[in-house]
């Protein structure tokens, strides 16, 4: 760590930077263990996941189900539902959400926790330093976590219009009347349908050949098909090439098939992912590995090339999740609290996650895709929603339960889970894989009668007929017929 002198005394054990989720669980983790910590956030607390992501996201897909169902009333045996809305006051309640959320993440309560709470840029100027709004810091650990932001391609004409990302798609008040999203993933699919639910004509774009690339493609299907049903537009395959500027909105050029093709929009929301922020914080200037994908290298301490400056959530990726960024922030607080001492290796074996469109798409470990791609060998067993009873009662009766496991064995390699709820029922798989359970327990765990979680069960119902053990069944046919004389 040369040319840097190390402080004899330090101010804090640890200074963490970056008051999302990742900063925010490693600092809750240090002042609940009793160490002097510090946390610098240079715009909000909570980061993207309340302000921007997670929470602002959940609130409005609640306003569109809802708006959508009373469409659909007569499915549920009414004749006629009628809605007013203003799309200004669904956002206003977004933003409610938002508020009522926030005190969870505040300064308020973290100061009150023990921690010591900076609003500024922070600047690392050695190993063990940071500056914040002029005044030097010093920690024996730093943890970096300092978020992600929305990837804004180089795509030529782009910046003659007015795009929207998902970090300002929340500053809408009026209704686009046409919308293009530029992007497939989990973002884009939940915004698609979202503002299709409020009335906008929607055109999705993803280059890869189908939606939700990381999902298996029955999963992607799903989804697929209900989007056509509520009048999306979904083109796949399709490669944007330029944007043309068209009055107050513009068109989107994409290539397919050779062909060029032309989506008019009065807005087009970017939804391509989001890139690791590691500028303007003295990491370059310090020599902190980013790698080729642009995150900040870390090992499975989570410690960076410095061995006393650690990094989790988006910074670092490889998932972008807020829950992984709390799993990280764990390990990362831990090890940078307790090293040399204790130290502990970051699992990243079981790692669930969920897309909130209609159905929801959720899953942990191993798909089939992936299986097929690695040369897995695994056995799958399959559940059709369609037959249980909670789904059919609410009117949501379709979607799937697949179940991947150690051919002839019950232990469980993953499982995806489409349908309503599904981001819910995944739990009790996480749970079964993080502590070794089977499919043969789980058949013999009593489920609440009717509930959607039932469609476990009836997975693990599946798998187990599969495997029933035919001679002994056939020595039991025997058995009850001598019995009857």
């Amino acid at each position: 760590m040369q040319p840097y002198k190390k402080p004899k005394k330090f101010d804090y054990n640890l200074i963490a930077i970056g008051a999302g989720s990742a900063g925010l669980v490693t600092t809750y983790i240090g002042s609940a263990i009793k160490a002097k910590v510090a946390l610098i956030e240079k715009h909000k607390m909570g980061g993207d996941c309340l302000n921007t992501g997670c929470v602002p996201s959940k609130a409005l897909i609640r306003s569109a189900k809802l708006l959508h169902e009373t469409a659909n009333s007569k499915k549920y045996g009414i004749e006629k539902c009628e809605t007013q809305f203003d799309f200004a006051d669904i956002m206003e309640r977004v933003q409610h959400v938002v508020a009522k959320v926030e005190p969870h993440d505040s300064v308020e309560r973290y100061s009150g926790l023990g921690v010591d709470c900076f609003q500024g840029d922070a600047k690392i100027v050695s190993p063990w330093e940071v500056e914040v709004n002029g005044k030097r810091l010093s920690a024996r650990s730093i943890v970096l976590s300092t978020g992600a932001r929305p990837l804004v391609p180089k795509i030529p004409g782009l910046d003659s219009v007015e795009y929207l990302t998902s970090d300002t798609v929340w500053n809408l008040r009026a209704l686009p009347k046409r919308l293009v999203v530029l992007g497939g993933g989990p973002i884009g699919c939940e915004l698609t349908q979202s503002f299709a639910r409020f009335g906008s004509q929607v055109t999705q774009v993803e280059m890869a050949p189908r939606l939700m690339p990381r999902e298996d493609a029955d999963a992607a299907a799903e989804v697929m098909q209900q989007f056509a049903g509520e009048g999306i537009t979904v083109a796949v395959a399709h490669k944007a090439l330029r944007v043309e500027k068209d009055g107050d909105g513009g068109v989107l050029v994409c290539e397919n098939n050779g062909s060029e093709v032309r989506f008019a929009f009065d807005k087009i929301l970017l939804a391509l992912g989001r890139v690791a922020n590691t500028d303007g914080f003295g990491l370059k200037e310090l020599g902190i590995t980013i790698n080729q994908r642009g995150t900040i290298d870390a090992n499975e301490l989570m410690q960076t090339n410095f061995s006393n400056i650690y990094v989790c959530g988006d910074a670092t990726g490889p998932f972008q999740f807020t829950h992984v960024a709390a799993h990280q922030a764990w390990y990362a607080s831990v090890n940078a609290l307790l090293a040399p001492f204790w130290s502990f290796k970051v699992d990243y074996r079981i790692i669930p996650w969920a897309t909130f469109t209609d159905p929801e798409v959720a899953r942990v470990g191993l798909s089939e895709d992936e299986a097929r791609q690695k040369n897995i060998a695994v056995e799958v067993t399959r559940y059709g929603i369609d037959d249980l009873d909670r789904a059919i009662a609410d009117s949501a009766d379709h979607g799937f339960v697949k179940v991947l496991t150690v051919p002839g064995k019950d232990k469980i390699l993953g499982a995806t889970i489409v349908g309503a709820h599904a981001g819910d029922s995944l739990a009790e798989f996480v749970l079964a894989m993080k502590w070794n359970i089977g499919l043969n327990k789980l058949l013999g765990t009593i489920h609440i009668y009717p509930t959607m979680a039932e469609a476990n069960k009836y997975a693990a119902g599946n798998w187990k007929r599969a495997h029933a053990p035919q001679a002994a069944l056939r020595w039991a046919e025997r058995f009850f017929a001598w019995r009857r004389g």
